[in-house]
C-alpha cells in the first residue's frame, strides 16, 4: 500500500473528470467511475451518476481486496483487470497505476472488447496523473509537511461557527 496521502487540486479533478467523460464516450458506456483502494469516490461521468456511488465504491475496493487474496493464494501478485456479467448491465474493473480502480458500466449498446479497448487508453492517461499527484504530494510532504499546515484551530472554530 501506499504511505504517501494524495492531495488533489481542482485542476487535478478536472483532468481526471475529462478522461472518464471521454471514457464514457469512447467505449459508449453507461458510466465510469475512479474509484481508490480504500473505497473512496474520485471521480464519476456518465449517465449512472444517479446510483448509490459511496456503496459502488467501497463494494469495488471490496472485491479488489478479495480478489488480491485469491490472487495470492494462486501464486499471483493481483489480478488486474475483472469483468462482471449481467443479465442486463456488465461491470470492465481495472487496476490503475496500483492505486486506484477504474469501474465501466456497460449494457448491450457496448461490446467487452471496445471497452477493454478504450479502458487501456483510458488507464493509461489516468496512471500518469495519478503518479503526478503523488510526486506533487511528496514534493509538497518533503517541503514542509501538508498543505493544510497553515490551517489553525482558529480557523476551524470560525469556519464552524455561528
Amino acid at each position: 500500500m501506499f504511505d504517501s496521502q494524495l492531495v488533489m487540486l481542482e485542476e487535478d479533478f478536472r483532468r481526471i473528470t475529462a478522461v472518464s467523460e471521454r471514457l464514457v464516450r469512447d467505449a459508449n458506456s453507461k458510466g465510469v467511475f475512479v474509484v481508490d483502494k480504500a473505497g473512496q469516490l474520485v471521480a464519476e461521468a456518465g449517465e449512472m451518476r444517479g446510483i448509490d456511488s459511496t456503496s459502488l465504491a467501497s463494494l469495488t475496493a471490496g472485491c479488489i481486496a478479495a480478489t488480491g487474496g485469491l490472487a495470492k493464494i494462486v501464486g499471483e501478485e493481483e489480478f488486474p483487470i475483472h469483468f462482471h456479467q449481467g443479465q442486463r448491465d456488465n461491470l470492465h474493473i481495472t487496476l490503475v497505476g496500483g492505486r486506484m480502480i477504474l469501474v465501466v458500466i456497460f449494457d448491450e449498446r457496448s461490446s467487452l472488447g471496445l471497452v477493454r479497448l478504450r479502458v487501456k487508453k483510458a488507464g493509461a492517461e489516468l496512471a500518469k496523473i495519478f503518479e503526478e499527484i503523488e510526486k506533487k504530494s511528496e514534493q509538497q510532504a518533503s517541503q514542509g509537511g501538508s498543505p493544510f499546515a497553515e490551517i489553525t484551530d482558529d480557523d476551524i472554530d470560525n469556519l464552524f461557527s455561528d
